[in-house]
């Protein structure tokens, strides 16, 4: 999966969040000083070429929709991360956060109550 931009994740923060959109309603979402026309075709555009939009034809304009989902664009975009930067190993992230004072003893706990719940139990644990 390709990476994005600052300014393309910015822009599909609007389609995950509103839906399909023209790239008229697409400049009326943004604040004052609104974005040119253009400017945003051609992102939307290069979003749609990397994969993460599409769009269906009205007469001579497109309405454009994600085909990724911000939840799965979410954990590629972690994985990609823990594979570059934490050897592909998610301890050494959680690591991280403790030397980095980021992660308290008491969300460590949490954390395994919630893999402990999370694991398949044992045939002769079942309910």
């Amino acid at each position: 999966m390709k990476e994005l931009t600052p300014k393309e994740e910015e822009i599909m923060q609007f389609f995950w969040k509103e839906g399909a959109l023209f790239v008229k309603d697409l400049v009326e979402k943004y604040p004052d000083p609104k974005p040119h026309f253009n400017t945003l075709s051609t992102y939307v555009r290069a979003l749609e070429e990397k994969g993460f939009l599409s769009h269906e034809s009205f007469g001579t304009t497109y309405r454009y929709f994600t085909v990724i989902s911000n939840e799965e664009y979410n954990n590629r975009t972690l994985k990609n991360i823990i594979a570059k930067h934490f050897n592909n190993s998610y301890l050494n992230v959680v690591n991280t956060f403790i030397k980095n004072e980021k992660i308290s003893v008491d969300e460590i706990r949490k954390l395994l109550d919630e893999v402990e719940k999370a694991a398949p139990k044992p045939p002769n644990e079942a309910d």
